[in-house]
């Protein structure tokens, strides 16, 4: 049976004008996180990707530290990340400062959790994001992909976490309340493992931080 290894990329740039790119700390992230595999043995057959700058990021440095050959690439936009502040401003319209302090942090991501159970629900279409049932549809159809084309294969999927707690909310058949409190504690570079056969895909972990255990990283560990 394979593996399917779901990574959400390293540490972004929340409050900055371009959040689509990996800070300082996302770029160790995701090249420690290669640097693990590299020691465990671990390879890849396949490799899918959303077509983020972050997603993008994160693989070149997996790869630096795996300092192999990956397989080609494979870049599905139906990985890609929901826009927060679409989301966020449909509502709550009113402009919010950068969440650059505590409180600034916590009502930013319960405004986005409020946000997202009405997209879930249906009851809000933000301008220029797909419907929920679509953006569901996009990971599920990459989870199919790698079910009927990957299955016995150790594939790596690096994505956002929006997309990744879809996908586990879908093997596990969970509600919407559920799968967003998934969605909000996946940690930057986090890797989520499903096992996979050609009927199904089930959980072996979820939201794990294996290269980062050691006391030395402890400080390496981020959210946003």
């Amino acid at each position: 049976m394979g593996v399917l290894y779901l990574v959400r990329h390293g540490q972004a740039s929340l409050g900055a004008a371009d959040y689509d790119q990996l800070s300082p700390r996302g770029q160790a992230q995701a090249l420690r996180l290669g640097e693990y595999w590299r020691a465990q043995g671990q390879t890849f057959d396949a490799v899918i990707t959303g077509t983020l700058r972050r997603h993008r990021q994160t693989l070149a440095g997996i790869a630096q530290g795996l300092q192999t050959r990956t397989p080609e690439v494979l870049q599905l936009p139906g990985l890609n990340e929901y826009d927060s502040h679409a989301l966020i401003a449909a509502v709550h319209p009113q402009p919010l400062g950068p969440p650059d302090s505590p409180e600034r942090y916590h009502q930013h991501f319960r405004l986005l959790c409020a946000a997202l159970a009405q997209w879930m629900a249906g009851t809000i279409s933000p301008p220029g994001m797909p419907r929920w049932s679509a953006f569901s549809a996009g990971v599920h159809a990459a989870l199919t992909h790698v079910r009927q084309q990957h299955a016995g294969q150790n594939v790596l999927l690096v994505s956002s976490g929006g997309p990744i707690s879809t996908a586990v909310g879908q093997v596990l058949g969970t509600q919407a309340q559920v799968t967003i409190a998934l969605n909000m504690r996946i940690r930057n570079s986090a890797v989520t493992e499903l096992s996979v056969s050609p009927k199904r895909l089930m959980l072996q972990t979820f939201n794990t931080l294996p290269h980062l255990a050691a006391p030395e990283y402890a400080h390496w560990v981020t959210h946003a």
